[in-house]
C-alpha cells in the first residue's frame, strides 16, 4: 500500500513563496484593491496544503496572484497572472482520455491531469474573461479552459486568448496540443 505523502513546503520554501507573493501583491494592487496583505498572509500560513499548490503554480511559471475574496466563504481567490500561459504548463492536451487516445507524438501530460496533481482548477470562460479585465494576458499564447461537459462529450474542448483588444474563445479536439497553448488555473484559500 502506498503511503500518502503530505504536501507541505519546508520553512525556507514557505518563506520564499510568501516573499514572492507579497512582492507581486504590492506591485499589482489593481488586482485586489480591497484586500489587506496581513489578513491574506494569515490565511495562507494556516493552509499549508494550499500553500503547496500555490508553490506548484509558481514553479510552473503561473505567477499566482490574489484576484478576489469570496465574502460568503471567506476564501481568497488566486489566478495564474503570468503575462503568457504558464511556461511549465504548455504543450499539453486537454485530459487523460485525450492523452491516451494519441497514437504518436504524445505530450507528457494533460491540462486536467496537471491541475489535479497540483490541487488547482482550470479557469472557466467567465473567470478567464474576468482575468482579462485586470490586464492583457495571452497576447502570444492561449490557454485551455474548463470545458462544458456537453462539448467534451463530443470530443472537443475550449481554449482562449487575447488578440486585437478582445478575448477570443475557440474550440479544438481534446487531443490537440501546441507549444503556445497551456493552462491557466485558480485556487481558493
Amino acid at each position: 500500500m502506498l503511503e500518502y505523502k503530505k504536501r507541505e513546503l519546508s520553512p525556507e520554501q514557505r518563506e520564499e513563496l510568501l516573499r514572492a507573493l507579497k512582492s507581486r501583491f504590492e506591485k499589482n494592487m489593481n488586482r485586489h484593491k480591497s484586500i489587506e496583505w496581513a489578513k491574506l498572509e494569515a490565511k495562507l500560513e494556516a493552509n499549508t496544503e494550499k500553500l503547496w499548490s500555490l508553490n506548484e503554480m509558481e514553479l510552473t511559471g503561473g505567477e499566482p496572484d490574489v484576484v478576489g475574496h469570496d465574502n460568503k466563504t471567506g476564501k481568497y481567490i488566486f489566478y495564474d497572472c503570468s503575462a503568457e500561459s504558464p511556461k511549465g504548463r504548455r504543450h499539453i492536451c486537454y485530459d487523460r482520455e485525450a492523452l491516451e487516445s494519441r497514437k504518436e507524438h504524445k505530450p507528457e501530460n494533460s491540462a486536467i491531469g496537471m491541475a489535479a496533481t497540483m490541487g488547482i482548477e482550470l479557469l472557466t470562460e467567465t473567470q478567464y474573461r474576468d482575468l482579462q479585465k485586470l490586464g492583457n494576458f495571452d497576447t502570444k499564447t492561449s490557454s485551455w479552459l474548463k470545458t462544458p461537459s456537453e462539448i467534451r462529450k463530443l470530443g472537443g474542448a475550449i481554449f482562449a486568448d487575447f488578440r486585437y483588444g478582445n478575448v477570443f474563445v475557440y474550440h479544438n479536439g481534446v487531443e490537440s496540443y501546441y507549444g503556445g497553448r497551456g493552462v491557466r488555473c485558480s485556487i481558493r484559500i
